[in-house]
């Protein structure tokens, strides 16, 4: 009964946080007209010229994708760096721990850069690159991990993405060096932003982070037993190798597929974990759904401080996450250096 209740406490306050952060902005529309908008569209309720058709507009096209997708793109990263930690055993660990964002950085840059172009993508080529890149570097990585460790340690896993992450780097570096004006271009994309992208990003990511967050759940008993270590899950019965293949896949899917529509975010899915165990306790069984409305949430209120904290400028939400991540990363190193 708690958990249901502390779950749909949380659920109201995010949704008041995604209508607030909609009728934000350069053109302030109140919660009122913003609901009303949103039952005219949804549900075709007659709002005659009580609000400007400009307004509708404004809601509808940019505001309300805008913030869903942050909502989104904050859950399913969130979630992604749970389960990162609790499989690695590092307070650490996330799945750009594995070099995920790197592999869609050289993904995104290559089209960027180069103008190359994928079959059937059209206009999304730079996230189908993205996501093509970021699945290959976390294959790359657990394969060479499995060769140094068929136990697939934790330290071994991050160690052999840090390698990947700077050897990527390194490349990316060079192809920008060479290629002038289209430089700038990557940089944006790598900071992040949730601007003018639509519908058509919502509409993917929506059903793939559900599917993703759902099938973390069902693994909630045997991420509680895999904190433990190895050695103790192996002994109650866990196949631990098997388990964590499949949960790193999917930690590293979730956040594939959302860096390669809006771009590198950090530090959100390193902090909104260690949130969540502090107030709600370690156990998966809460720790995975309120990650997700917790990220969610606070990611939408970080795209809302990118957009209106200097208007008219609409600052990178990369760097908003990073100016409150890098604290939290760095309590948490010295907090577990004193233990």
């Amino acid at each position: 009964m708690k958990f249901r209740l502390a779950l749909a406490a949380s659920l109201f306050i995010s949704l008041i946080i995604l209508i607030i952060a909609t009728g934000l902005g350069s053109v302030f529309i109140s919660p009122q007209d913003c609901l009303l908008i949103l039952a005219h569209k949804i549900l075709g309720i007659d709002i005659g010229n009580n609000i400007p058709l400009y307004q509708v507009g404004i809601i509808w096209n940019l505001r309300l994708p805008r913030v869903l997708l942050a909502w989104i793109a904050g859950a399913a990263l969130s979630v992604s760096g749970a389960v990162m930690q609790s499989v690695l055993k590092n307070p650490l660990a996330s799945s750009f721990t594995l070099g995920v964002s790197a592999g869609a950085s050289l993904g995104a840059g290559l089209v960027i850069l180069s103008g190359l172009t994928i079959p059937f993508s059209g206009i999304f080529a730079i996230p189908v690159a993205g996501f093509l890149f970021s699945l290959a570097a976390m294959v790359l990585v657990m394969r060479f991990s499995h060769a140094l460790d068929p136990r697939l340690d934790g330290n071994t896993i991050i160690l052999s993405g840090m390698v990947l992450s700077l050897f990527i780097n390194a490349i990316l570096m060079l192809l920008s060096a060479l290629s002038g004006e289209a430089m700038n271009r990557l940089i944006m994309w790598q900071m992040g932003s949730f601007a003018l992208k639509g519908w058509n990003p919502v509409q993917i990511l929506f059903p793939a982070t559900i599917i993703g967050i759902l099938l973390v759940f069902f693994f909630s008993r045997e991420l509680d037993i895999m904190t433990f270590g190895d050695e103790e899950a192996s002994a109650i019965g866990v196949p631990v190798v098997l388990y964590k293949r499949i949960l790193i896949t999917l930690a590293s899917l979730l956040t594939g597929c959302t860096i390669s529509f809006v771009g590198v975010v950090g530090f959100l899915d390193l902090a909104v974990p260690h949130i969540v165990r502090r107030i709600l306790g370690p156990t998966h069984r809460n720790l995975i759904p309120f990650s997700a409305i917790f990220g969610g949430a606070l990611m939408v209120l970080s795209d809302l401080i990118a957009r209106t904290l200097i208007p008219p400028l609409d600052l990178p939400v990369g760097a908003i996450t990073a100016v409150v991540g890098a604290p939290v990363f760095a309590w948490i190193y010295f907090t577990s250096r004193k233990k």
